[in-house]
């Protein structure tokens, strides 16, 4: 079965859930990570040593910030050429987005936020990907099968182990060739999420509506709230984590949605 993991990143920074995907990837076989943007000899480098037996790399100043347009675009025409059965991605906002597009393009499938994955039947003839989710806020596991190729598959976070990277791997450099457009430019990120991202903290410190309640700093609600989240902070940079918080907080404007944790959350 030929299998290809998508390897997420921002800025540079892999999202770890691309390593989970590729070590469940190497369950099947030899793998293939896929990566795109500009100045990717670290996340190529890294790719290696985390288990990827090739590296398809389109190093392009055209994708050195993710647009949804000449990312799919590169990706379907990969696929299209060189036929993956299966391809492997961490679930994150850009990945769903990615996904979906290529699946249209494609005329494929798409199966998201998995927890456990089997591959059945002949790769060449009827392979079929069955994969299991949880749905309703977890109480049901539901089974869902891909026949089409190449069936698109998101990982959800945590739910496989990390491999442990082998420093000096290395493996075969494919360049590939970049589909891009001019439809669309990124011209810069605001900084509006925790200095930890929450869906990839080990340690997440929350808080709720009690952090208002301290009458001694003669602040009003929100600035004793906002007041409060700022020693919440201080404890989770002590512990090297990130900040959480309930949905009364967010909604009461105590801190932005990007902390909030629970089944309406992000975490």
């Amino acid at each position: 079965m030929k299998t290809w993991i998508y390897i997420d990143h921002f800025k540079g920074e892999v999202q770890p859930g691309s390593w989970e995907a590729l070590g469940l990837g190497k369950t099947f076989g030899a793998v293939s990570a896929i990566v795109f943007g500009a100045g990717m000899d670290a996340v190529t480098k890294a790719a290696f040593e985390y288990g990827a037996d090739e590296v398809i790399v389109a190093d392009d100043a055209a994708l050195a910030d993710y647009r949804a347009e000449p990312y799919a675009s590169t990706l379907s025409a990969l696929a299209s050429s060189l036929t993956p059965d299966l391809i492997l991605l961490p679930t994150t906002a850009r990945t769903r987005e990615l996904s979906a597009m290529c699946a249209v393009d494609l005329n494929s499938g798409v199966l998201t936020d998995i927890s456990a994955l089997e591959a059945d039947g002949d790769p060449s003839t009827s392979l079929r990907i069955v994969v299991t989710r949880p749905i309703y806020e977890g109480k049901v596991l539901e089974k869902t099968v891909c026949s089409a190729k190449p069936a698109f598959v998101t990982l959800r976070s945590r739910a496989f182990p990390k491999p442990a990277p082998e420093a000096g791997r290395t493996g075969t450099l494919t360049k590939a060739e970049t589909k891009a457009d001019a439809k669309s430019t990124v011209e810069g990120y605001s900084a509006t999420e925790a200095a930890v991202n929450i869906g990839d903290a080990a340690v997440i410190v929350s808080g709720g509506r009690g952090v208002s309640n301290n009458p001694s700093l003669g602040l009003d609600e929100k600035a004793t709230a906002q007041k409060g989240f700022e020693l919440v902070g201080d404890l989770a940079t002590v512990l090297g984590g990130a900040v959480g918080a309930s949905r009364a907080a967010v909604d009461g404007g105590y801190i932005t949605y990007a902390h909030q944790v629970g089944q309406t959350g992000k975490v």
